[in-house]
């Protein structure tokens, strides 16, 4: 049995949960209550985690062996001891835990599920891999709440393949959701070091407790990635790989400075709460985007390295958003921006980018000399269920990418003033399916940028799918249309009127 069929298998006992009254919000996290308990089970049986976190009596056998009303009383019970553990990991996961089912029937009709799937096989893939692919699952069916903007895994893995993080390098990200960034990076140092087996036991101590580092505003989420970081064997400091608070506020400040930052901010504005309420950040802005872009590049190490999504309009918003696309290229080396398709989000329409760049000195100037500008997004096709998008998109990419320069050397900490020296890009045309301005990456110097009042918003392909703004006709025109259109809707509408006997 695939993990694709053991996730179906999983998401189908959502049925039983809607029998017992459970809303369809609450599907995945009374689910996952359960099914982390057999899934710690498992990993310590077979060694993934050191031994069992879960203490005696909570764990799979103490709960499977009852049955009838004794079952779901005695379940409720260990919700409740796992949420007053002393375990600062284990009553963090299980904080205000609490199941609404009714029926005892439910819960073994549940329970014997889990049992009967091929664990084995789950185990071959990864249990980390099976819950991740059901956070997915939950993601594509109800396309709201965190699932609006959850980060599709091919794009995941292509930039965690770019930045290519070390081991004994640190890694944050500071709005982890369900931790997908974080546990893909330690996936890509566990396959290039043979499950961490190269690395001696105090290297393999750092990676599981000190190598990863996020932050989560919300508890609910905050718990799914808990569990999904020790799921896949990283246990963080005593409150877990992912800590619990508002990264644009006290909190964020005093996240540690990584060697590698990776994320896919919250969408939006401050209205809808959790915005920016830090002292720190030189440039002011109640935009969520800009505020963590700003923790980002302040955050990373000299020499440290980032990658992170952003929408459209924090390429081109004037005013404080263009001072701080300034302060970004004069810290670091902004040398890459990926255009997003369209639709790879939940939320559609949403249009997004990826900036990758790289901290020279908190101090330096100038660091940017050339952006390399790769575009994905013109004349692709439409992502969804019928066209899933898939590593295999990003491989023209990740060609050129690799064909770049090396990073510029980092500064020394103070080394206020100083000078980088680059070399240019030179990335026109370069194997991307073209020459010059028909080729998906071009270069662009920092001074042509600085020209068009530092925009980062480039655009050269011409998008069929798309109406060029250019060939419209002008507003007076549409506007005559628009009116044409609504006149004749209107007639329509008196005609059914009459026909009804209700026309004035």
């Amino acid at each position: 049995m695939s993990n694709n069929e053991i996730v179906q298998k999983l998401w189908n006992l959502c049925d039983v949960l809607r029998d017992d009254g459970i809303n369809y919000a609450d599907y995945v996290t009374e689910l996952v209550l359960l099914l982390f308990i057999k899934m710690e089970h498992e990993n310590a049986q077979s060694g993934v985690m050191l031994g069992h976190k879960l203490p005696e009596g909570a764990r799979w056998p103490d709960i499977a062996k009852l049955d009838g009303p004794n079952l779901l009383t005695y379940y409720k019970a260990t919700l409740l001891g796992l949420s007053q553990s002393t375990d600062p990991l284990i009553s963090a996961i299980y904080a205000d835990a609490q199941t609404r089912m009714k029926e005892p029937r439910h819960l073994r009709q549940l329970i014997s599920a889990i049992d009967s799937i091929d664990w084995y096989s789950a185990q071959r893939d990864g249990l980390g891999d099976l819950y991740e692919g059901l956070l997915e699952k939950n993601a594509t069916e109800t396309k709201s709440g965190a699932g609006q903007y959850f980060t599709p895994r091919p794009l995941i893995d292509s930039i965690v393949a770019l930045i290519n993080p070390q081991a004994g390098e640190t890694v944050q990200d500071p709005a982890a959701g369900t931790a997908g960034f974080l546990i893909a990076a330690d996936a890509w140092i566990k396959a290039k070091t043979d499950n961490l087996y190269d690395l001696n036991e105090k290297q393999r101590s750092f990676q599981r407790n000190q190598a990863f580092i996020g932050m989560e505003l919300v508890p609910g989420t905050r718990r799914l990635a808990l569990m999904n970081c020790l799921l896949h064997g990283m246990e963080g400091d005593e409150q877990g790989v992912i800590h619990l608070g508002n990264t644009l506020g006290s909190a964020g400040s005093g996240l540690p400075k990584s060697d590698i930052i990776l994320s896919n901010p919250p969408f939006g504005t401050a209205k809808g709460g959790g915005g920016p309420t830090r002292d720190d950040f030189t440039h002011k802005t109640s935009n969520k985007q800009l505020a963590f872009l700003q923790h980002i590049y302040r955050g990373l190490k000299p020499g440290g390295r980032a990658a992170v999504v952003l929408p459209d309009n924090v390429l081109f918003e004037a005013g404080v958003g263009a001072d701080i696309r300034r302060d970004l290229m004069d810290k670091c080396n902004l040398h890459t921006l990926l255009r997003l398709p369209t639709g790879i989000f939940y939320a559609q329409g949403v249009k997004t980018n990826v900036l990758f760049f790289d901290k020279v000195s908190q101090h330096a100037t100038g660091s940017t000399k050339e952006v390399g500008v790769y575009d994905l997004r013109a004349n692709m096709p439409r992502f969804g269920k019928r066209t899933p998008l898939t590593r295999a998109h990003f491989a023209e990419f990740e060609a050129a990418f690799a064909n770049a320069p090396p990073s510029p050397q980092p500064l020394p900490p103070d080394g206020a003033g100083a000078k980088t020296a680059t070399t240019p890009l030179s990335l026109q045309g370069r194997g991307a399916g073209g020459e010059g301005e028909t080729s998906r990456y071009r270069s662009f110097s920092r001074e042509w940028i600085r020209e068009r009042a530092d925009s980062l918003d480039i655009a050269w392909l011409k998008d069929d799918n798309a109406e060029d703004a250019a060939d419209l006709p002008e507003p007076a025109v549409l506007a005559q249309e628009a009116m044409g259109e609504l006149e004749g809707a209107l007639a329509e509408l008196q005609a059914i009127l009459a026909e009804l006997g209700e026309a004035e």
